[in-house]
């Protein structure tokens, strides 16, 4: 891009501390939702058990993923057709104004089942917004950047993600020490979304002062009435067949490894190796805060060495680390629970025909039979187990080490005789459990933080190696004209979709199997697919002219 170019306008430092700081605010927004999941569920699903509840509140989480790719498919079009700066206040405001929504919504205690549906309904608006912002705010960095220094300035786009977790985790621990635990638990969890007000005006006050972006102004001095967004981006193969390569040689690796390093394992760390809450937030802030670099490192490096190699790298990473770096998470945050799976192993003997899938999104599942019985119990203390299987019509047991515990048949049983049933039955198994030595919980004293620390690193590392290079990759596959449409729909079905559900489904698949760990193989597989697509088929594209793509 010419001198002539750069200089119209803001410099290029207010050009990318204008875009980060707002689009690190939407962050900030999303990412406290996330981070309270666990408040959330107590106070917006009441009467479905605590893991059906902490379910649905994930899948809350993941709503508004799920709606990303309409956002962006709607605020694409505007992009195109009316400039990236417009768009982009318009999604900066509907987020704030959601969020801080959120923290006066009236729980389930007040309003009964209006509270979760308003909640849901917030959630969309929150995604429907983000599906627009980060499109908006990684193009027009591009469009400003000499072409061999974008990987490094929208690099600084890519940690605004880091940024906006370190608010919110920020915010939220300060907030818990100030008010205290009880007292946060209660009330003041609202007070993070409550902020996002003074954040929103500080937000649009820098925007504001923008001006569009030098490609954008020079296709509509050029003829922009020819632009045609869906049909070029879509229903061209020209241009269609690089949506499908952004999406699947990228995006479903970055959705699947960044979640997977930033949420997934706060989730394992809190609910499987029930490491206290509070020391999961500082360890993610941690590695948080030192990770955020990263993203501007790789994405200098991709500048200098080509981006494909640089994501590349990232997903072998983490193919490699994922399944020994959880195991290790395991002995370093929870060493008890490690010793206790090795020296006494869990086995659920039952007929497979008596044994349903332990995921009920919807709360009504009764889980009366005596093998039922026995998994939900095993699945809400997060104990990992393997099935054996045992002749039909035979009551289930669950064999902890030596020792035998058999469960009961709940089947016809009126609700209270069933409640009853499964009480009985978690007291022995919980007693069994105990006499073998697994934990209760995490014990703060044999917690290895620098271990722990170390290992969220390695994933981290994995996550911001791929996802550094990623803006410039995508911004220089498609035409100006049709450049927010066309990359914003693979990246939001990418991080919205895979990486959005990711919890909830891997939650779900540790719950089927009974293995802790067999969660991962979400993440594994969506990252496979797109190392393979992404060796194979993925163009390299540093250095290009945004001006003359010619697709």
């Amino acid at each position: 891009m010419g001198k002539a170019n750069q200089a119209e306008g803001p410099g290029q430092r207010t050009v990318v501390g204008a875009s980060a700081a707002g689009t690190a605010f939407e962050w900030y927004d999303f990412f406290i939702f996330g981070s309270l999941t666990t408040i959330i569920a107590r106070h917006f699903y009441a009467d479905v058990g605590e893991a059906t509840s902490y379910i649905l509140a994930l899948l809350t989480f993941g709503v508004g993923f799920v709606v990303r790719p309409l956002g962006a498919l709607v605020f694409g079009w505007f992009g195109d057709r009316t400039g990236r700066k417009t768009t982009f206040l318009v999604t900066i405001t509907l987020m704030g104004v959601a969020t801080v929504a959120i923290g006066v919504l009236p729980d389930y205690d007040q309003i009964g089942i209006l509270a979760p549906i308003l909640l849901i309904f917030l959630r969309i608006l929150q995604g429907f917004a983000l599906g627009g912002e980060y499109g908006g705010a990684a193009i027009y960095v591009a469009e400003h950047a000499p072409d061999h220094k974008r990987g490094y300035l929208t690099g600084w786009i890519q940690t605004t993600a880091a940024l906006g977790l370190i608010g919110a985790l920020s915010v939220i621990l300060i907030t818990r020490w100030i008010v205290g635990v009880e007292a946060f638990d209660e009330w003041g969890w609202r007070i993070p979304f409550l902020l996002s007000a003074f954040l929103l005006a500080i937000s649009l006050w820098i925007r504001l002062k923008l001006n569009e972006s030098p490609a954008y102004k020079r296709m509509e001095a050029e003829g922009g009435e020819r632009r045609a967004p869906y049909r070029e981006s879509f229903l061209t193969w020209r241009n269609g067949r690089f949506v499908l390569l952004a999406l699947f040689g990228i995006m479903i690796a970055q959705g699947a490894v960044w979640y997977c390093g930033y949420f997934y394992t706060r989730f394992f760390m809190e609910r499987v190796l029930k490491v206290e809450v509070a020391t999961v937030d500082k360890l993610v802030l941690a590695v948080t805060v030192a990770s955020a670099l990263l993203y501007v490192f790789f994405g200098w490096l991709s500048d200098k060495v080509g981006r494909k190699p640089v994501m590349l790298g990232g997903m072998l990473l983490a193919l490699v680390a994922f399944f020994p770096g959880f195991n290790a998470l395991t002995r370093a945050a929870n060493p008890d629970l490690a010793q206790a799976q090795a020296r006494a192993p869990v086995v659920v003997v039952a007929d497979p025909a008596t044994c349903a899938v332990q995921f009920d999104p919807v709360g009504k599942t009764a889980f009366a039979s005596s093998c039922d019985i026995a998994k939900s119990v095993l699945s809400n203390a997060g104990v990992s187990y393997r099935n054996e299987a045992a002749p039909a019509g035979m009551v289930a047991r669950v064999r902890v080490g030596l020792v035998e515990v058999a469960s009961i048949e709940g089947e016809g049983l009126a609700r209270a005789e069933l409640a009853a049933a499964r009480a009985q039955v978690q007291g022995r198994i919980q007693t069994a459990l105990a006499a073998a030595g697994y934990p209760d919980g995490a014990d703060p004293a044999e917690v290895d933080l620098v271990q722990v620390f170390l290992i969220l690193m390695v994933f981290i590392v994995a996550a911001t190696a791929l996802y550094g290079p990623q803006a410039a990759a995508l911004v220089e596959l498609f035409p100006t004209r049709i450049r927010y449409t066309a990359m914003s729909l693979p990246y939001n079905v990418g991080t919205g979709w895979v990486g959005g559900l990711l919890p909830a489904a891997s939650f779900a698949l540790v719950a089927a199997s009974g293995n802790i760990y067999f969660g991962l193989w979400y993440a594994v597989g969506f990252t496979a697919v797109a190392l393979i697509v992404s060796l194979i088929w993925l163009p390299e594209t540093r250095g290009r002219d945004l001006n003359n793509i010619q697709t």
